[in-house]
């Protein structure tokens, strides 16, 4: 009896070793691979570095020049999903290498996430979502205020309920735009202030396909252009081989968009910056296209397009893999700095696996001359 239990034990205790082995050789690989479609343009000579060492899931940047220094703001958690332990933190630098962190916001029992960073009427504002759900499902928008970017107020919301703010822009230094996106998702708005804490509603942009993030940026004449995040109806990986970016333009008052289409990649956390009369994007990839758009299971870059107003034209990855995007940018001079998040960029995890993981932010830096003569080759594929 003693001998036949002891057998069944072995046996047993060898299944589960098994097993455990088996679940090891998937994550061993996708853990050591190194990326096999990362895109980098060498005409660019990207300077790249480390701005926030992978010590913990950092993500969600933002930068902008303020009194002479870069202002960065990023969301530091455990990993991609909603935690308590969430905060936004603030760092300048003097040259973009070399960051200090100046303070550290959060909301006691949520999660925050995505800072937008804006200088509104000589105040400095801080914009973010907050949430209460696992899943990263903000439900509305709130703000802080400081002259120094080391003080800040209490957090308070904003008035347009259940409007998720995206990054604020200015045409003629006064009156600021931002679109935003509703809380349950599928349609975007077109908002507006003067003062930074009231914002009125200027007109709708979209509705349907599951509208998500909607950034925007104005040509030298003051003709808006925009882009959406559609994911039309994922499954319960995010998936849907239909999901696209929506590219609108608008004259003022930007009440009438003319809408198009482009199925290059769905833009996932977009920042639309404006060169001459050319628009770019910085947001994600998702490699593989239409097989694996939206999937967790998929590949992710954070990449450069030029914006035309009926197409995305990719142009060059950034060094980026697993979870990645949400970028900040700065033009200066003759020069292009860019921050974002990544999972490690030597490898190449699947989306969920960087969710899960540490993440740092990166910085890349490269000629403005660069960027113009790649998007002029890349235009005419």
């Amino acid at each position: 009896m003693k001998s036949w239990r002891f057998r069944v034990a072995v046996a047993i205790c060898l299944i589960i070793v098994a097993l455990a082995l088996a679940a090891c050789v998937p994550v061993l690989y996708w853990r050591f691979r190194s990326p096999s479609d990362l895109r980098v343009a060498e005409s660019l000579a990207l300077e790249t570095w480390t701005a926030v060492e992978p010590d913990w899931h950092h993500s969600n940047t933002d930068m902008i020049k303020y009194k002479g220094e870069y202002l960065m703001a990023h969301a530091s958690a455990p990993w991609h999903f909603a935690s308590t332990k969430c905060r936004l933190v603030i760092r300048s630098s003097p040259d973009g290498k070399n960051w200090t962190v100046l303070a550290e916001i959060s909301v006691p029992g949520e999660d925050v996430r995505d800072p937008k960073l804006a200088e509104i009427g000589g105040k400095l504002f801080l914009y973010f979502l907050r949430n209460t759900n696992l899943e990263a499902e903000p439900f509305e928008t709130s703000y802080c205020v400081s002259d120094d970017a080391m003080n800040w107020t209490e957090p308070k919301e904003l008035s347009i309920k259940g409007w998720l703010l995206w990054r604020p822009k200015t045409f003629d230094g006064t009156t600021f735009y931002a679109p935003a996106y509703w809380w349950e998702h599928g349609k975007s708005t077109l908002f507006k202030t003067t003062d930074g804490v009231e914002w009125t509603e200027v007109g709708p942009i979209y509705s349907g396909d599951k509208n998500d993030e909607t950034a925007i940026s104005f040509r030298p004449d003051g003709t808006m252009i925009m882009t959406a995040r559609l994911e039309i109806d994922p499954d319960r990986w995010g998936y849907h081989p239909d999901a696209h970016t929506l590219i609108g333009v608008a004259q003022p008052p930007y009440t009438d968009w003319k809408l198009s289409r482009s199925y290059e990649t769905r833009l996932d956390g977009p920042f639309l910056f404006q060169i001459g009369d050319s628009a770019y994007a910085c947001g994600r990839r998702h490699v593989g296209a239409s097989e694996t758009m939206g999937s967790v299971w998929g590949r992710k870059r954070t990449s450069l397009y030029l914006v035309e107003p009926d197409r995305l034209v990719f142009l060059s990855d950034l060094p980026s893999s697993g979870d990645t995007s949400y970028a900040g940018v700065v033009i200066e001079g003759d020069e292009i700095l860019i921050c974002y998040y990544t999972s490690p960029p030597n490898r190449d995890y699947p989306w969920l696996m960087g969710m899960l993981s540490n993440s740092s932010i990166e910085m890349v830096r490269f000629k403005i001359d660069a960027l113009e003569k790649l998007a002029m080759a890349a235009s005419r594929r």
